[in-house]
């Protein structure tokens, strides 16, 4: 499938969609993608939701 297919199919922008496969926002930010935008890739994409976490999450407790 296309960015643009992936996107339409799970309710987002292609611009979204493609800052999310880059993982981040803008330049040094990293992105935030709902909950709802994450289950929508997961079942566009055929996956679980948990294979579109990466790994080494930081431990966000100490902010």
């Amino acid at each position: 499938m296309s960015q643009e297919e992936v996107a339409y199919r799970a309710g987002l922008t292609r611009y979204t969609y493609q800052k999310y496969e880059k993982g981040e926002s803008r330049p040094g930010t990293p992105s935030n993608p709902t909950l709802r935008s994450m289950l929508a890739l997961s079942q566009v994409l055929g996956v679980a939701l948990a294979d579109l976490i990466p790994s080494g999450i930081p431990d966000l407790r100490t902010r």
